[in-house]
């Protein structure tokens, strides 16, 4: 297999990252609206004459209500995401345990990035090392300032100048195709949605458990009914906030896989031998490191996810869909060229 076409591969695959990116804001603004929508069926509802309950759906006060909430939403979703944006830098960094290294300390590292950089053009980013008897390696940053390639200890040790200049070029290359930037975009769109279902799952937690005595002491059918009306809303709102998180966090897998296979591809061309590539995938993937990093958003940075990690609360389901490629299958395509 030829490099034919990788260019007008890489531009595709970036139009349609970004259409994916455009998932994000829809899916959480859509189930906004169908969240507005059952609250107002559910809450229209009157006896008839025969005692029965029954519902009307009134589609003009249901778009009345979300565009009075709409500003809000924009407005809270639009500074957590701005904070989460600029501190990504920083949370990395102490969620993975990293830390600068300098020229004079790793004169080996900087010397292969910097040929690298000068090879394809491209500003040298800031370099991190872990200090981690495995292998792994990612790349992360927003822009030229924040902009890093991060190694562990075990990489360096590990692998030797060719393979190691392959796995320096696979990162490079997420920086040059503005990788980072929207993956990170897109963990902060996930996050969002997931720790809103946190909340709501709290919350229905402590009122069931912690409102319920009160209102079975309560004999008042008013009451009853309104604390069935809440127990109804929160229901509504953790079934819309699910699909929404399933939803942006599909999106966020077909993204990721699509960059893993691009860098493999830059991070080859770059260095200027596959085979070196197929061969640094095969040795990390015998023994990826960074285990000690529990989240999944952070692991999905690396050229391969740890084996173990520990899912936390809601964020089981990311086991349940990969954010990184096949690496035989990796290897298998570099083995090709």
């Amino acid at each position: 297999m030829k490099y034919v076409g990788m260019q007008t591969q890489i531009s595709r695959n970036n139009i349609l990252s970004l259409l994916l990116l455009l998932v994000f804001p829809i899916g959480i603004l859509g189930m906004m609206w169908v969240f507005v929508a059952l609250v107002n069926y559910f809450s229209s509802g009157v006896y008839n004459d025969y005692g029965q309950i029954v519902y009307h759906f009134n589609v003009d006060a249901a778009n009345q209500m979300f565009l009075s909430y709409l500003p809000w939403v924009l407005g809270v979703v639009g500074i957590w995401f701005i904070i989460a944006y600029f501190s990504n830098v920083s949370m990395i960094k102490q969620a993975t345990g990293a830390r600068a290294v300098s020229r004079m300390e790793n004169p080996r590292l900087y010397n292969i990035v910097e040929n690298l950089c000068m090879t394809c053009n491209m500003d040298m980013p800031q370099l991190n090392i872990v200090d981690d008897p495995q292998l792994n390696a990612f790349a992360s940053g927003i822009n030229k300032n924040s902009y890093t390639v991060t190694v562990t200890t075990g990489l360096m040790d590990l692998l030797d100048d060719k393979e190691l200049a392959g796995v320096l070029g696979h990162e490079l290359t997420h920086i040059r195709n503005r990788d980072t930037k929207l993956l990170i975009t897109s963990i902060i769109f996930v996050g969002i949605v997931s720790t809103v279902m946190s909340l709501v799952l709290n919350m229905m937690y402590n009122m069931m458990w912690f409102g319920g005595a009160s209102r079975r002491s309560n004999d008042n059918d008013n009451d009853k009914g309104g604390g069935l009306s809440i127990v109804v809303i929160m229901l509504i709102g953790l079934v819309c906030c699910a699909i929404a998180y399933i939803f942006t966090l599909l999106t966020r897998f077909a993204i990721s896989r699509k960059r893993e296979y691009m860098a493999d591809a830059g991070g080859a061309e770059l260095c200027g031998d596959p085979l070196a590539l197929a061969s640094a995938l095969r040795k990390i993937s015998g023994n990826p490191g960074l285990d000690n990093v529990k989240r999944a958003d952070v692991a999905q940075l690396f050229i391969i996810q740890p084996d173990e990690m520990k899912q936390g609360l809601l964020s089981f389901m990311n086991s349940l869909f990969s954010t990184h490629p096949d690496t035989e299958k990796r290897i298998a395509i570099l083995e090709q060229f």
